[in-house]
Formats: structure tokens, sequence, C-alpha cells
């Protein structure tokens, strides 16, 4: 009888130890406020029903024995054991502060999933908070659909475990100080132009340039097609980076979206659904496409002065300008430009 119980309680034993270091299915991260009054097993309930765990029943009783978790808000992953999500439950809730840099040119997506990696709050968190009217009510933001531009790139310390509005709100006003120092801008008053145009058009010029000494180049282009006789009848900027934002912002508007990859093609210029393709709207899309580092802000505001209307890629990083479509297309096929 003694050994029948003994190999009773090793099974048990066994069988526990096995639940407690068997991860959970799935993965991503997921910030959960602990209530100081919420029981273990509504706890239980709660992590279960966020798939976390498999047993609420196991992890309650485990929490009997185990001790107590810290109220407050955690960042917990998913595809962890219940061991390893316990822990995270146990200790304090982190404040340590991490360095999480911003590069130029990402839009909010790619920051999202970067501030994740990182563990500041969850991806989707931050979508939904980026996305949300409430959000931009609060910011002030009344022109655009999401914080899309509104993001200041930089390397920023920020909290773990932080709520992501309280991110939003520090890069926003970040961007805003930074536009603030560069100062009024002829150009932008002719235009009429509040923060938001800036913004659109600056980030315009962060995802064409990959040389710093071109962007007001690139600038003067788009400022040039908005003024040229060339260009009355239609002010398209035919940028090709503004046509492939709606792919990450909501692809199903965009039949030409599908199996998209990355990379602008044709029918994505040319889809007469995809508002923020400057081959199809006039003037400037929307709103942001990206997050524009300060040259781009300056650019946008003091476009160098040139009569180019157009540029083309011509390898190095670097563009070919051109003043008119001859010569645009003689640029394309990689033609020099002719002696003078």
């Amino acid at each position: 009888m003694l050994v029948a119980i003994g190999l009773a309680l090793c099974s048990a034993l066994g069988l526990t130890l096995s639940w407690l270091t068997r991860a959970a299915p799935g993965e991503g991260t997921l910030r959960l406020v602990v209530d100081p009054y919420e029981g273990r097993a509504e706890l239980a309930s709660r992590l279960h029903a966020e798939g976390l765990i498999e047993s609420p029943r196991l992890f309650a009783l485990y929490l009997a024995v185990s001790g107590e978790v810290e109220p407050g808000p955690h960042l917990l992953a998913r595809g962890e054991s219940p061991r390893e999500v316990h822990a995270r439950l146990a200790r304090a809730p982190r404040r340590a502060s991490v360095q999480v840099t911003i590069p130029e040119g990402h839009h909010l997506f790619q920051i999202a999933e970067r501030l994740e990696a990182r563990g500041i709050c969850p991806r989707e968190d931050f979508v939904a908070a980026a996305l949300s009217r409430a959000t931009l009510n609060e910011l002030g933001i009344v022109r655009g659909q999401s914080v899309e531009g509104y993001l200041f790139p930089a390397t920023y310390p920020l909290l773990v475990d932080s709520p992501c509005i309280d991110v939003i709100r520090r890069l926003v006003r970040e961007m805003r100080r930074r536009l603030s120092t560069l100062g009024e801008s002829e150009v932008a008053r002719r235009r009429g132009w509040q923060e938001h145009e800036v913004l659109t058009l600056a980030s315009m010029i962060e995802k064409e340039a990959q040389v710093a000494d071109e962007r007001p180049l690139i600038s003067s282009v788009f400022h040039n097609r908005l003024d040229a006789p060339e260009f009355a009848r239609r002010r398209v900027l035919q940028s090709d980076p503004t046509s492939a934002y709606l792919c990450y912002l909501a692809p199903d508007e965009v039949p030409a979206c599908a199996g998209f990859k990355g990379l602008v093609t044709p029918a994505l210029n040319r889809d007469p659904k995809n508002r923020y393709s400057t081959y199809v709207v006039e003037g400037l899309p929307p709103g942001p496409i990206a997050s524009p580092g300060e040259a781009s802000l300056f650019a946008a505001l003091f476009p160098a002065k040139s009569d180019y209307l157009f540029f083309v890629a011509e390898g190095g990083g670097r563009h070919r300008f051109t003043r008119t479509y001859a010569e645009h297309q003689r640029a394309i096929q990689g033609e020099r430009p002719e002696a003078p």
C-alpha cells in the first residue's frame, strides 16, 4: 500500500512539474494590470482567457502555494510556462528605463514592433492607441487619421511596461518641439500649411531621400509641381512611397495591395481606390506616411531653389534631377545629360 501511495505521489509530482514547465502555445506580448483585490481564481481565469496559461484551476492552486503576485501593470509574454508567467507576476512591476531608437522613416507599425521588442508596450495596444480618435482629440491632431508622422524619430529612454499612450504623448511632444525650433517658413505661410501638411511633405522627403544633401532638392521638386503651369491640370506629385502606405494602414481598401511584399508596383500607383497614391490624388496625400527626421522637416519648410520637376534613382542612393519630361525619360533610360 505504501509503495502504491508513493508511486501515485511521484506520478502526481511529475505531472505537476511537467505542467509547470510546459509552455502554452502562442506568441506576442500583452500588458495586464493586476488588481490588488483580485482573487486567485479570477486572475487565473483572465490569464487563461488571454491565452497565457492552459489550466486556470491548476494555476490558481499554484498561486495558493507559491506566493502572491504584485498588483499593478505587467508585460506578459505568450508562449511561456506557468512558472515563467508567475515569475513575471510575482516581481514588482518593472520600471527600468531602456534606450529605444526610433529610426527616421519608420511608420507607426514598425515603431510598434520595435517598442514591443524592447518590452515597452504591446504592438497591438500601440497601434490601437495610435489610430484612436480619442488619442487624436487629446493631442489636437484634427486633420490626421492617426498619429503617423507626429512621432519624432530619435533615441529615447523609455520605461518598460509603459502605457502606450504615454509613449505616444512623449514622441508627439518631441516632434512639435523640433518643428517649433525651425522657425517660420515663407513657403508654408504662402500655401496656408499647418503642421499636418508640413509633416506630410516631410515624410515623403524622408522616404524618397537616401543622401542627406538631396533632401532640399527633392523638396523643391514637390513644391515646383504644386506651382508649375505644366501641372496646372492635375497637381500630381507622383511619389512612389505614398502608394505603399495604405497597404500597411488599410490593405483591404486597395485591391492592388493583394500580395504586397513591400515593393511599389505600377498597379499600386494607379489603383483608383488607393487614396494615398500621389499618382491618383492631387497634391499631398491625406497625411504623413512615416516619421520624418529634423533634416526632412527643414527641407519641407525651406526647399532648395530650383526649376526641377522630376527625379529618378541612378544608383548609390542618389537621384538624377531634370527639368522636362523628355529629359526625365532620357534619365530613366540611363542616358547622360547633353553637354551645354
